[in-house]
């Protein structure tokens, strides 16, 4: 009976820290993978929260993450919103593609860094389990060059194309460059480490060496949307 006391006792102790080490500010680094078919990507992210209300549930917090993305014969298509949508501004979120706008860039092999400051927001629902969401918001991508296959109907091309490098967060197809974001769960197994799973959805974009897309203008931006999922690990500081 002693024995099982002391034991439940351990048990109280653990949780009442648990509880008492939600602070006004919490920092965490997390590594984590995301696979779809023929894809993934590796990341590694720092946050700096502030964890606001009277019991520090809601998080709204600032960061950084460099993203790793691997492709195999991914379609990549016309990037602009201007020709997506057929105008720019906020009001591309709504609107449905123009497809007799769109062209496509087969890439064989695609690899795409970025480096890229986040807006993170989240809500603790336990002292165990958080729900966040992080968007990449401006940044720098980098990486090789590669030969693709332009395609419009039933014509094709071969073309040369580089990563575009600078990032910016603008309102769906108004983005530019590769930006990631995340809808995800932590569940911590200690007061410092949590164990992470989520989506992510990835903008990556290459940059033809010229105007391959004539119609309805030239353009020479062509982006790949994936949907993954993901786990991971992170460590609070």
């Amino acid at each position: 009976m002693k024995k099982y006391s002391i034991t439940l006792l351990l048990l109280l102790a653990g949780n009442i820290a648990y509880t008492q080490s939600r602070t006004a500010k919490d920092q965490f680094m997390e590594a984590g993978l995301a696979v779809a078919r023929k894809q993934g990507t590796f990341t590694i992210a720092c946050f700096y929260n502030w964890n606001l209300g009277k019991k520090k549930r809601v998080t709204a917090g600032l960061g950084a993450r460099a993203t790793a993305y691997f492709g195999r014969d991914q379609y990549y298509i016309t990037a602009p919103a201007e020709l997506t949508s057929g105008s720019t501004g906020p009001g591309v979120l709504f609107k449905e593609n123009i497809n007799a706008n769109i062209d496509t860039f087969l890439v064989r092999s695609p690899q795409v860094n970025a480096v890229n400051l986040l807006i993170n927001l989240g809500y603790h629902f336990s002292d165990k389990i958080f729900v966040g969401f992080s968007i990449d918001a401006i940044g720098y991508s980098f990486g090789s060059r590669v030969s693709g296959t332009y395609i419009n109907g039933h014509s094709s091309v071969l073309e040369r194309a580089g990563i575009t490098s600078f990032n910016a967060l603008l309102i769906s197809d108004n983005d530019r460059g590769s930006l990631n974001s995340e809808l995800y769960a932590h569940y911590g197994l200690t007061d410092r480490i949590r164990i992470k799973a989520g989506v992510q959805f990835l903008f990556t974009e290459y940059t033809t060496r010229s105007n391959v897309q004539t119609l309805p203008e030239p353009n020479d931006r062509f982006r790949r949307k994936s949907l993954l999922a993901g786990f991971g690990i992170a460590y609070r500081l």
